[in-house]
């Protein structure tokens, strides 16, 4: 793992991206941690989670810290794997890390999460949409910031049953637990809405040749294509339609929030429909945060905000009681609301967050907008 300890002073908000160099922390620091994909396929969501951590650390300890008493940030890496999550929570504990703003991948938060809970950390995840990480916490202090994927496929399976009605369309997933969960639920959405699948087919995640696939997408005259997976799949997928001339709509969700899936995709990329949270860039809140990563040449989209509010939900909570008694600090997180980048948040008895679902957004000309 990878220590940055961010002492900041009163340094203004824009100052405050830049980061001292690496030190160990004194005994009055606090250490968080900030865990996920910081190497491997998916390593963009890991610079997001990575950049927001970084950020909002700079932002408190500028203020003063924690009730004098600075931060002091660890990062893990966990490629996306379960098992080098559960390593990776180890570390935490024995670093006497008492918050982590992680993991990304469902697979990952999950193994991770009955680490924390048995060792008492608090676990905010920022990005995990998987229903059973909550569903199923082993204990509390397990939350997310992110919305669930069956509110994500309430919104898809709907679409697609409306807006093609009578039209053929296909079901794909990575087969991640990500991919394919989310893909099973708007499936089973858009069925229970009275319409069928004409293909339900699972790929291989990581792969860039997809042309077999998209041919038999072809071959049955699909006219949209629903994806359950991330955007480097998706990307790839959507420009080898656009080559063999497949006309179809890419219909996907989170996971595809990211500034790669355009380079990737490039113009073919263009119409891509998918589901993300309500974007918080307009928020009064954010813009400063924002204009401090950007000039810092930081991620700013995706997951950033998301990190960095689950770090300000800890922080609010931790100011209240302190981080001694893991047992107030929950009962902290449990009970109140929480005035965040994203706007007023708390947290409902699941330790699901009260934001807004999900919107439609569009990709055009590199970006992605509301639609």
């Amino acid at each position: 793992m990878i220590r940055t300890s961010l002492r900041l002073g009163a340094r203004t908000l824009a100052a405050a991206a830049v980061f001292g160099a690496a030190t160990g922390p004194s005994l009055a620091d606090i250490v968080i941690g900030a865990a996920g994909p910081m190497s491997g396929q998916y390593a963009t969501f890991g610079a997001q989670l990575r950049s927001g951590a970084e950020q909002a650390i700079a932002d408190i300890n500028a203020a003063g810290g924690i009730n004098g008493e600075m931060l002091v940030l660890e990062v893990g890496d966990d490629s996306c794997k379960p098992e080098q999550a559960v390593a990776i929570a180890n570390q935490m504990v024995g670093k006497g890390v008492v918050f982590v703003a992680g993991h990304f991948c469902a697979g990952s938060s999950i193994a991770a999460s009955t680490v924390y809970a048995e060792a008492g950390i608090v676990q905010i995840s920022p990005a995990t949409t998987d229903p059973t990480f909550t569903d199923e916490r082993p204990g509390p202090g397990i939350y997310r910031i992110g919305r669930r994927d069956d509110q994500q496929a309430e919104i898809a399976g709907a679409y697609l049953a409306e807006a093609f009605e009578g039209q053929d369309v296909a079901i794909l997933h990575d087969k991640t637990a990500y991919g394919k969960g989310l893909a099973d639920a708007a499936k089973a959405v858009m069925n229970d809405a009275g319409k069928t699948e004409t293909l339900y087919e699972a790929f291989d995640a990581g792969a860039k040749d997809y042309s077999g696939l998209v041919s038999r997408l072809n071959s049955e005259g699909v006219e949209a294509v629903y994806l359950g997976g991330y955007h480097n799949e998706a990307g790839h997928i959507k420009r080898q339609m656009t080559e063999q001339g497949l006309s179809a709509v890419l219909i996907t969700g989170d996971a595809v929030a990211t500034e790669e899936f355009w380079s990737i995709a490039g113009e073919a990329g263009a119409g891509t429909l998918m589901t993300l949270a309500l974007d918080p860039h307009d928020n009064a809140q954010a813009k400063p945060v924002i204009e401090a990563l950007e000039a810092a040449d930081k991620p700013a989209d995706g997951y950033t905000l998301f990190t960095y509010a689950a770090v300000q939900a800890f922080a609010q909570a931790a100011r209240e009681v302190g981080t001694g008694d893991h047992a107030a600090l929950v009962d902290a997180l449990d009970t109140g609301a929480f005035s965040m980048v994203l706007g007023e948040v708390s947290f409902d008895e699941k330790g699901d967050s009260t934001l807004p679902g999900f919107v439609w957004y569009e990709w055009r000309d590199g970006k992605y907008d509301p639609r």
